[in-house]
């Protein structure tokens, strides 16, 4: 097999003089960054305990430690995408990369629970202003094999740190590297981000959108008032009962975003420049692109918090062996993710739908076989069905956001790059929500023995999901 920095061609910038010298060097950069987005996510879920119990922290402090971050990502990522077409996005990205690796040292730090909590937030907030980026510049940067290559490596990365984040995390907390405990799963970004930071002016060179666009304030804070209003009830919705302000939040996210709307379609017919530009949603294959991305990613989150709960709460795991056990689902995932291109190649518009149908039938095999061994039996009946979903997996994530970004004109790309990004972070929130309603309330008590039901339950939701994908993205194909 031939180098990366051999085989992907040059990224293009408004100039059309390329955007890096050294594309392998740029993927890497973009790879770097994503890494230590996706590990944040799940990595964190691991140090809970540990800091709840460092830090003297009490239970509404512990769930924002995860709620802020995911709140933060969510809040920024469409004008994080906007702002990457006006002032280009090599400078967004850099500035994003800079703040993470600032704000994870301060988590890593953080003497209070409540200095933990701010941040976090604007450890979010700093993912949210890369994410963006790192989509815009492999759409627009890199074509043809190269392009399925980069994106297929995006996507590996993608799940290497969702599979592995409780890995990792269970190993640093573990190993207590300097005694540092928990704080290492936060420190670990410093070397990373710093390494990235002095790559990127030999890696990657600015890109913008054709036209330069003005920010449009309004816009900004429609849409930011507007996620908030739906992501905040869903995470914290399920843990308080859902009170009275939950559900005022969501009515009034659905009036925000209808206000959203009709302010940038008006924007846009009087020639000015929407922050999210609605002429996206005017491409079918788009719509149906996002509409895949809501169903995957609802799926994703919450299968991951489910099979944790599973192991640890109902089979005894610690951290550590759950961590272990998720590695069949890394297997699987490894096994795809690293040939995806390839695979597209190969199976073309039914790579996705293949993705999909084989993650339901790993499923399938997961449920036989908690329904078989439930709190007791080897764990090693549960490997075939995780490794089997992980190949899905592997097929299915790097395709998919691929499809979506390759259904919009290069003028849309970064708009298009925030509103994918966002529909990640919302749909993995209401994963949760969704399935919390139908596993804790199975869970009942919290006794061990009621684990194998609840999950079981859960599981056919999940598969649900994937059938309804294979569905959707079937049909997306079609519309192509």
């Amino acid at each position: 097999m031939t180098s990366a920095s051999a085989t992907l061609s040059a990224p293009t910038g408004r100039s059309g003089t390329p955007a890096a010298d050294r594309p392998g060097l740029g993927l890497l950069v973009l790879l770097l960054a994503t890494f230590m987005t996706a590990l944040d996510i799940f990595i964190v879920n691991v140090a809970i305990p540990a800091v709840q119990g460092d830090l003297h922290a009490g239970t509404a402090a512990v769930q924002w430690v995860v709620a802020g971050f995911g709140l933060a990502v969510a809040t920024g990522l469409i004008t994080a995408g906007r702002l990457g077409d006006i002032f280009g996005r090599r400078r967004m990205f850099t500035i994003g990369l800079a703040l993470f690796t600032v704000t994870s040292a301060a988590c890593g730090f953080a003497p209070t629970a409540g200095t933990l909590v701010a941040a976090r937030v604007l450890q979010g907030l700093s993912a949210a202003l890369m994410g963006p980026q790192v989509l815009s510049i492999l759409q627009t940067g890199y074509t043809g094999k190269a392009q399925a290559r980069a994106f297929g490596m995006y996507g590996l990365t993608m799940g290497v740190g969702a599979v592995f984040g409780q890995l990792i995390g269970g190993l640093l907390i573990k190993a207590d590297v300097l005694g540092l405990g928990w704080r290492a799963c936060f420190l670990i970004n410093l070397p990373v981000g710093l390494l990235a930071l002095v790559l990127v002016p030999r890696a990657l060179r600015e890109s913008r959108a054709p036209r330069r666009p003005r920010l449009d304030n309004t816009g900004v804070a429609l849409s930011s008032a507007a996620v908030v209003a739906l992501v905040l009830p869903l995470i914290q919705g399920r843990a308080l009962g859902w009170p009275l302000w939950t559900w005022l939040c969501l009515a009034g996210s659905a009036v925000l975003s209808a206000v959203f709307v009709a302010h940038q379609s008006r924007r846009g017919a009087a020639g000015g420049d929407p922050v999210l530009d609605t002429e996206l949603f005017r491409q079918r294959g788009f719509s149906l692109s996002a509409l895949c991305q809501l169903v995957f990613w609802t799926g994703q989150g919450s299968f991951f918090l489910i099979l944790a709960l599973y192991l640890q709460a109902g089979r005894g795991l610690d951290a550590l062996g759950s961590g272990v056990v998720f590695l069949s689902i890394g297997g699987g995932y490894l096994l795809t993710s690293t040939t995806a291109h390839r695979l597209a190649v190969r199976l073309g518009s039914r790579t996705v739908p293949a993705g999909a149908l084989l993650m339901a039938a790993g499923l399938g095999l997961l449920w036989v076989a908690v329904h078989r061994s439930g709190t007791g039996g080897s764990l090693w009946e549960l490997v075939p069905g995780l490794f089997l979903d992980g190949v899905g997996m592997g097929m299915v994530i790097a395709p998919l956001t691929h499809d979506a970004l390759a259904a919009v004109p290069p003028r849309l790309v970064g708009s298009a790059s925030g509103v994918v990004a966002t529909i990640q972070q919302i749909s993995g929130a209401l994963g949760i929500a969704l399935i919390g309603i139908v596993f804790y309330r199975a869970v009942g008590d919290g006794s061990p023995d009621r684990y194998p039901h609840a999950f079981g339950l859960g599981l056919g939701f999940l598969l649900a999901l994937e059938l309804a994908l294979a569905a959707l993205s079937a049909a997306t194909a079609k519309s192509r």
